[in-house]
């Protein structure tokens, strides 16, 4: 079967855009072809620095044709309904259709469309040009003197030539005819910029790779960094040091080098005063290089790894060198920063936040500070932590915000702050919130476990989403700029997996100027829908979670989730799965009822009819008063699982009643007192969840 191998070569794409760029390529290319029918075996692509490559294998030589039967409108249809069907099946006249009899529509028109299979070839420069030209790069600019006219070709950095082939192994393969402003396909590329410039062709995939190899050019973006992790753990190894691996910065290294040469630098050990996580964060964003660590312990080694683009002459001697002096420059600046920082405690800095707008609506960073403080001091006896130390690390929690070292490495905001506090001595719990407050950042992000860390992270969140909920900067579909559905979610691990009882209504209530109770309302339902995402994750069932929401005040995060837990156990056994479908059956009958009745049965059914019905209807009407009592006793005692036990004793006797007794009696009372009893089993439901809500 043929392959298809392309090449998009440019200038530089930057290292964040690049495995997108490569799956988008070949999302666009696969997709297109499945849409015209022509199938494949497999698809990879590829990122380098300076190119963009896909292979695509097994696909075939040429389209199946198509057979496709199109019917009209009837005979003796209006001349518009005709002719529209006479354009869209490409026939010139009715004399090239059918008519078919239909024994209830009659006579009617019938196309028969037949289309020959097209060459892979043709479609393929078909369809190349398109993607090429609107291909989704996040940026992307036009250059060169065609870059005047409207319409020309815009790529995420000057796009300098295109391979494009397409055949078997055993044939030489034929170029794909096309060309997109001026840049005709063919089978010429280049290698390493420095190494390997020189042009050289290439026909198929295998030979393709291969050549880039010999050309200094490693394809697999995946396979760099393999080479780049492992002669880094070997360099650090031969001198007794330890890597500090960084997944993110080995992808952005990967992007940034076509033939990766790992070196190692050294800088001064009077540098190490430094808090290791600056010394880190300096060498990183500067340099883009690794920190090393000496072997066996968390203490950093005053060296690092950079890698290179470049195989040089004299072994990287003069590449370290300058890396080196770079990194001392940017370490002299990371000192002044810490000794300058040291100098000024966190309090005196306080008043700088006055002056820092945190939202043109929400006021400053001191306002913003002043209402984290207050919230936290009410939030820390719910959470167990010492309301002053709650008060005191909230205060404290965004002065390092002014500091030139998080001016300079604003990842390090928090981190510095709790340095910065316990240098100054203040009280560990305060210093370790200050950092800790911001927590969790992402789904893989701890969640703090100090009282007093736990307090100041609610209250933070808490006061970003009441602050934009207050002047209506809800998310909207995918646009999230102020990060609230990961303040929601926050908020929601911390009660979770700190097994905390909060009120959130209570927490809420009264912090909006206008429209308190509709804004709390609406905040709640944002915290419900992210709590139902959280959920999922865990693997619990959506309408599990929809069926305890439902219920009013359900605004403790924790007894939801214990709900919706013993819910889940409860409906796994035949207990729950036979109540479950005695309900939808009552609940069935119920709707159909009133609305032909015009009336709601929702009062409580006379319990002297109903013993001196039959024995089913009598026992059913006891087990439903004592299920309820019991299940309203459980949850009011937070036992769930006893409230479950409680509805599944209803089993039997709802089995017994459906088999036995005709709920649509002749005598009038007797059946309303039936459909009463009905609404009783929904009644006695609803003390756990809403299991109209309950699929199944």
């Amino acid at each position: 079967m043929p392959d298809l191998l392309l090449e998009l070569r440019s200038e530089e794409i930057p290292a964040r855009m690049q495995r997108r760029a490569a799956e988008d390529l070949k999302k666009l290319v696969t997709d297109a072809l499945v849409e015209r029918g022509f199938l494949y075996e497999g698809a990879k692509a590829f990122a380098t620095p300076r190119r963009l490559a896909l292979h695509v294998a097994g696909l075939p030589a040429r389209g199946e044709a198509v057979r496709e039967e199109r019917r009209g409108p009837r005979v003796g249809a209006p001349e518009a309904a005709v002719q529209g069907f006479l354009k869209s099946a490409g026939l010139a006249s009715l004399d090239q259709a059918t008519t078919v009899t239909d024994p209830k529509k009659g006579e009617f028109y019938l196309a028969v469309i037949e289309r020959p299979g097209r060459e892979t070839l043709d479609v393929l420069a078909e369809i190349l040009p398109g993607i090429i030209k609107s291909f989704p790069w996040p940026k992307s600019m036009r250059w060169g003197a065609a870059s005047a006219q409207p319409g020309s070709l815009r790529w995420v950095r000057p796009l300098q030539s295109i391979v494009a082939t397409f055949g078997p192994e055993t044939e030489t393969p034929e170029v794909v005819p096309f060309s997109v402003d001026g840049i005709t396909a063919g089978t010429v590329t280049s290698g390493h910029r420095f190494l390997a410039p020189e042009p050289f062709e290439v026909r198929r995939f295998d030979d393709y790779v291969q050549a880039l190899e010999r050309a200094d050019v490693i394809l697999d973006a995946d396979r760099r960094k393999d080479i780049i992790l492992h002669d880094a753990k070997d360099l650090a190894f031969a001198r007794g040091l330890d890597l500090v691996e960084d997944e993110g910065l080995l992808e952005e290294v990967a992007g940034l080098v076509e033939r990766p040469v790992v070196l190692m630098g050294s800088f001064e050990e009077r540098f190490l005063e430094i808090p290791a996580e600056a010394i880190r964060a300096t060498i990183r964003a500067n340099q883009k290089c690794f920190v090393l660590r000496k072997s066996g312990s968390d203490e950093l080694a005053p060296a690092f790894v950079l890698v290179s683009n470049l195989i040089a002459s004299d072994g990287g001697v003069a590449i370290t060198a300058g890396n080196e002096r770079v990194v001392r420059a940017r370490l002299s600046d990371a000192r002044f920063f810490w000794e300058t920082d040291k100098a000024t405690k966190l309090e005196d800095r306080l008043p700088k936040l006055d002056s820092i707008v945190f939202h043109e609506k929400l006021g400053t960073q001191g306002e913003r500070v002043a209402r984290i403080a207050a919230l936290a001091k009410e939030i820390a006896p719910l959470v167990g932590a010492d309301p002053a130390l709650a008060e005191r690390a909230a205060r404290l929690a965004k002065a390092d915000l002014v500091t030139e070292m998080v001016g300079e490495f604003p990842e390090l905001q928090g981190l510095m702050g709790r340095k910065y506090a316990a240098l100054q001595g203040e009280h560990p719990t305060v210093a370790a919130a200050i950092e800790e407050h911001y927590k969790p950042v992402g789904p893989s992000d701890r969640v703090p476990t100090d009282p007093v860390s736990i307090a100041v992270a609610l209250a933070d969140k808490l006061d970003t989403l009441v602050g934009f909920w207050a002047i209506d900067e809800k998310p909207t579909g995918s646009k999230d700029p102020y990060a609230l559905r990961r303040a929601a979610l926050g908020v929601i691990r911390v009660v979770i997996e700190r097994s905390l009882r909060l009120s959130l209504a209570s927490l809420l209530k009264g912090r909006f100027a206008s429209g308190s109770d509709e804004r709390t309302a609406d905040l709640l339902a944002f915290f419900a829908d992210r709590l139902k995402v959280y959920l999922r994750d865990q693997g619990a069932r959506h309408d599990l979670i929809d069926a305890v929401f439902a219920l009013p005040g359900q605004d403790d995060l924790l007894l939801v989730v214990r709900r919706v837990e013993a819910l889940g156990e409860f409906l796994s056994t035949d207990d729950g799965k036979n109540l479950l479908a005695g309900y939808k059956r009552a609940a069935n009958i119920l709707r159909i009822e009133e609305k032909k009745d015009g009336r709601a049965y929702d009062e409580a059914p006379d319990a002297a009819l109903a013993a001196s019905g039959q024995p089913e209807e009598r026992a059913l009407a006891e087990a439903l008063a004592a299920a309820r009592q019991e299940a309203s006793a459980a949850v009011a005692a937070e036992d769930f699982a006893g409230a479950m036990r409680a509805l599944s004793r209803l089993r039997a006797p709802v089995d017994a009643f459906f088999e036995k007794v005709t709920v649509n009696a002749d005598d009038p009372a007797l059946r309303k007192n039936r459909l009463l009893l009905l609404n009783a089993l929904r009644a006695a439901t609803r003390e756990v969840a809403d299991f109209s809500r309950i699929e199944g």
